[in-house]
């Protein structure tokens, strides 16, 4: 029988943290904090490299990223995966093949046609997600294949366009779905009535400020952080540098610091 494990935690109503990672040291210190499973982030990959979000990293690249959270961690690992990298069909089911051969227990493909932020039109979007979760059901063990409805998010196409879609992903074959979005709590519900398979929410922006309770009360199935972890980091970054570099003052590296034992017992996976 195929190992289930990542695809059993998608249970709605009773919604997982999908912790997502950018290093392996990160992935290593979310995992030894309670983490079920680990996603990577797009945004926060293209960070380290020194490259900006949306379509700046390469298929190559994101694979090779992916197998070293995947070594890093006894975890299932999601890969967040962007258009698929191209915007064939055939290319997307390509990116499922590669991403299970990786060691990924599932992915995400967005319908933004990357680098810019317009969306695939509908039939185009439907096919590409029809061929990646066909690619994905021939594999020889299980993969959760995330179809996401990103024009809400990029202000492309509203609410009602989004849920049309995501409908047609089902119908096609994805196992989960998603529309991001950073505002707006009372459309969770709505977005979770809207299909029978397990529904992603987005916890970032306005969406953080209702706790794991609420999601769960609305029927979401799966929590991610997408890039919030490594930009409240980069936060941090940017506020203690100006700090230092404006005012000569070293405080915050006083009152924000974690000590080195504590992150070398994390990444020793000491609880």
């Amino acid at each position: 029988m195929p190992d289930t494990t990542f695809r059993d935690l998608h249970r709605p109503g009773q919604p997982f943290l999908l912790a997502n990672a950018w290093d392996a040291g990160s992935a290593r210190m979310l995992e030894a904090l309670g983490a079920e499973a680990i996603g990577t982030s797009s945004a926060a990959h293209a960070f380290t490299l020194g490259r900006p979000d949306m379509g700046h990293v390469t298929r190559d690249e994101a694979l090779a990223h992916a197998q070293s959270l995947v070594a890093a961690v006894n975890l299932p690992v999601s890969g967040d995966f962007e258009n698929g990298f191209g915007e064939a069909p055939e290319t997307c089911a390509e990116t499922v093949r590669l991403s299970a051969e990786a060691g990924l227990a599932g992915i995400s493909i967005e319908d933004t046609a990357l680098p810019d932020a317009a969306p695939y039109a509908f039939d185009l979007a439907v096919d590409r997600i029809r061929a990646a979760a066909a690619a994905a059901r021939a594999l020889p063990r299980d993969f959760v294949l995330v179809a996401r409805a990103d024009g809400v998010l990029n202000g492309q196409y509203d609410l009602d366009e989004a849920l049309r879609r995501i409908a047609a992903y089902q119908a096609t074959g994805a196992d989960c779905v998603y529309i991001p979005f950073t505002s707006g709590f009372e459309h969770v519900a709505r977005i979770c009535a809207a299909v029978s398979v397990p529904v992603n929410i987005l916890v970032a922006g306005d969406m953080a400020r209702h706790n794991r309770a609420a999601f769960a009360a609305a029927g979401a199935a799966r929590l991610s952080l997408g890039s919030s972890l490594a930009r409240t980091t980069h936060r941090m970054i940017h506020d203690l540098a100006q700090q230092m570099f404006d005012d000569g003052s070293f405080t915050g590296l006083a009152d924000h610091g974690i000590s080195g034992k504590r992150i070398d017992a994390l990444l020793a996976r000491i609880p």
